[in-house]
């Protein structure tokens, strides 16, 4: 790995977690469609001038097949979006967070290993029983059974985590055989995923407005970081192998879950910060595996 990808996976690192932590505190009711529905129509917007002229620049022409492959990815992240605010609204960021983007990566690298033929090495078997350990330090424990609230963050993280993995192994396939200009890529599939979630942002008008009245610097925010943290992921993933981007870029983990108890003054500080360090350790060592 380049000292210029490990770059832009930290940058991308940092900037992922800041954003979590925004879209964790927007929790009013609103439906998770009007929120998303918000996010992405401003994204593809704001860049759209910026993916027009990367198309030019790079001689981009758009095909049926890159098509194709935008609006599957779309679909993806829609559901990754999904899953993601739904388990925000029933738990803590600090189990949610660090489950999802501790198997997120997990996943990815055991699929490029076993669709891809990446190579799984001493390093990448340890990063993959220091993921599984900082999931057991967070459940095994007498009051799990007891604690809905701490069950549903590690459920919903899990299946996050497994919406992270899909994406991970579809988007870094798609730029690396399309050969296809990640800010494009990323804008072309910001548009898609308007079109899917205009109906549901019609349907509740008032819902979007409460949002945009309540929420709108937060919602700014996220709309512009998450895509500009998730396309420097993108050009990592060109150039990189998706089992080593995959799991470094979830040193985003730390991040999140000292944001998580600090300023969002979830307890438990000290188990969720050992079981943190478990997975950032396991994606390190997946990484450099």
């Amino acid at each position: 790995m380049t000292l210029v990808t490990l770059a832009l996976i930290l940058t991308s690192a940092i900037l992922h977690s800041i954003w979590n932590i925004w879209a964790k505190q927007i929790q009013d009711g609103s439906r998770s469609s009007s929120l998303m529905w918000l996010l992405v129509t401003i994204s593809a917007v704001f860049y759209a001038p910026i993916a027009l002229i990367a198309a030019h620049l790079t001689g981009t022409h758009v095909t049926l097949q890159m098509i194709g492959w935008m609006a599957a990815s779309s679909l993806i992240h829609v559901g990754y979006f999904f899953v993601l605010l739904a388990g925000y609204r029933k738990s803590d960021l600090s189990v949610v967070y660090p489950v999802a983007r501790g198997t997120g990566p997990l996943l990815a690298a055991i699929g490029a290993i076993a669709l891809l033929g990446e190579r799984l090495t001493v390093l990448s078997a340890c990063g993959i029983g220091l993921v599984t350990a900082g999931i057991l330090v967070l459940t095994l424990r007498p009051e799990f059974t007891h604690a809905p609230r701490l069950r549903a963050g590690v459920i919903y993280g899990l299946l996050t985590g497994l919406t992270i993995a899909i994406y991970t192994l579809w988007d870094g396939t798609g730029v690396a055989r399309l050969r296809i200009n990640p800010l494009v890529y990323y804008w072309g599939g910001e548009v898609f995923r308007s079109m899917v979630l205009t109906p549901a942002a019609l349907s509740d008008r008032s819902g979007v407005r409460a949002l945009w009245r309540n929420h709108r610097m937060r919602i700014l925010g996220i709309a512009l970081i998450s895509p500009f943290s998730y396309m420097l992921i993108l050009f990592a993933l060109r150039d990189g192998k998706v089992s080593h981007v995959a799991p470094a870029r979830e040193l985003s983990i730390l991040f999140g879950a000292w944001f998580g108890a600090r300023l969002l003054g979830e307890g438990d500080r000290v188990r969720r910060a050992i079981a943190a360090a478990a997975f950032a350790a396991g994606v390190i060592a997946l990484a450099l595996g």
